[in-house]
């Protein structure tokens, strides 16, 4: 255990991969992860260059999905500053509202969800029906300006020339062709191995690859992307996503911090229901985002902890030849169950989503889940940062040793694997 008052402690000098996951407005507990981050890093200094710390990124590496690719896209750009770039983040998730990422309006929820959930019951007695289908539930039109507003790509590109940042990468899954793509930007072309529906593609990561990243089906219209010479249409990069933490390994990743949307391990239920009552459609499409968002995560962690024992077994000899390593990681997850929360605010929503959701079910049962992801409200933000921050101190003397070492190694500091 790191001790910053008796120990004389350094900044680690091993590459680091951040992975963000996806979740909608769950990714507010991101935030407040992050902050909680730059916090400690604050407190290191004192025994540090200040300049080195302020400027310091300890993630030349960021990978992002969903909402969890924005906010890797804004980390990314102010990779020079680490602490400018999460006081941005914060700024804006504790001033969240729904119409920043959504219309939330009347005549726009009408226009997309009332308008699908018509065509859905009568649409077969409308010819017309086929002209007039809308593309998805809401109308996300306002994100494109929100994100603009957050990147800076000549800023990313520059963190990338002066060597503040690695790689940035962002996933999305093709409707037409069922591959699931990571778009990266960097100065390095990677050679990837081929794996089965699985692609690496090299480009610069635009406001069109954070728009498809974060389109979560059903509820925001897939992104036409230019890939390889085709265009397909692209949504939401945690679907089909097997491996969430192998991107980030791939760029080089020594240990790497991974941020969830969820609590992992814990399926349980927000409380009991009659079980006489036939689930309403916000209750099936909770559970279907928890499948898309937060089981993969689970699994690639299993996966990499068996990898581990596996690598640690070997001799260095044996680990080259089959190009093994231990990885050092450190997964922070909610707490606390978010859709339990998430009930709790259901009134922030304006009222035409609330009266949109409700149709669906989302004030009945369990049906808060999918509001969780719909959220975008600063009540409920604030408590996911406030959580996030909390969750990480709570784990801080996790968190230092992920982030820092003792200038004077010992053999304490051998290669480890946290994972909770």
């Amino acid at each position: 255990m790191l001790d910053l008052a008796r120990d004389r402690v350094q900044l680690r000098t091993t590459p680091a991969g951040l992975v963000l996951m996806g979740g909608g407005a769950r990714a507010a507990y991101q935030v407040g992860v992050l902050k909680g981050i730059a916090a400690l890093l604050r407190e290191v200094r004192r025994g540090l260059d200040p300049t080195i710390v302020q400027g310091h990124n300890p993630f030349p590496v960021i990978v992002g999905t969903s909402a969890g690719a924005i906010n890797a896209a804004a980390l990314a750009a102010r990779a020079d500053n680490f602490q400018e770039a999460v006081a941005q983040l914060v700024h804006v998730w504790e001033n969240f509202r729904a119409e920043h990422v959504y219309r939330a309006d009347l005549l726009g929820v009408v226009r997309t969800g009332a308008r699908w959930l018509t065509l859905l019951s009568i649409g077969w007695m409308v010819r017309r029906s086929m002209r007039l289908r809308p593309k998805s539930l809401l109308d996300n039109t306002p994100l494109n300006a929100l994100i603009e507003g957050m990147i800076d790509p000549a800023r990313l590109q520059r963190a990338l020339d002066h060597g503040h940042l690695r790689a940035l990468a962002v996933t999305g899954s093709g409707y037409g062709s069922g591959r699931h793509v990571t778009f990266y930007q960097s100065l390095n072309d990677y050679q990837f191995p081929s794996r089965l529906q699985r692609e690496y593609v090299h480009t610069t990561i635009r406001t069109e690859h954070l728009l498809a990243s974060s389109a979560i089906p059903f509820v925001f219209p897939a992104v036409p992307l230019a890939v390889r010479g085709g265009v397909e249409h692209y949504g939401d990069g945690s679907m089909r996503q097997i491996s969430p933490i192998s991107p980030a390994l791939h760029f080089g990743a020594e240990r790497v911090l991974v941020i969830g949307a969820g609590q992992l391990g814990q399926p349980g239920v927000l409380r009991q229901v009659d079980p006489t009552v036939y689930p309403s459609l916000a209750q099936i499409a909770g559970h279907a985002m928890a499948t898309i968002f937060l089981d993969a995560l689970a699994s690639d962690i299993e996966r990499l902890e068996k990898m581990n024992h596996v690598a640690e077994a070997l001799s260095p000899a044996q680990r080259r030849s089959l190009n093994l390593r231990v990885v050092d990681s450190l997964v922070i997850a909610p707490s606390q169950r978010l859709d339990g929360i998430a009930a709790q605010y259901l009134g922030c929503l304006p009222r035409p989503v609330r009266a949109l959701l409700e149709v669906l079910g989302a004030q009945r049962g369990n049906g808060a889940a999918l509001a969780s992801y719909l959220m975008f409200e600063s009540p409920y933000t604030r408590v996911l940062i406030d959580l996030g921050f909390n969750d990480t101190m709570a784990r801080k003397d996790e968190v230092l040793e992920f982030l820092t070492e003792r200038r004077e190694p010992s053999p304490s500091n051998a290669p480890r694997v946290v994972v909770v």
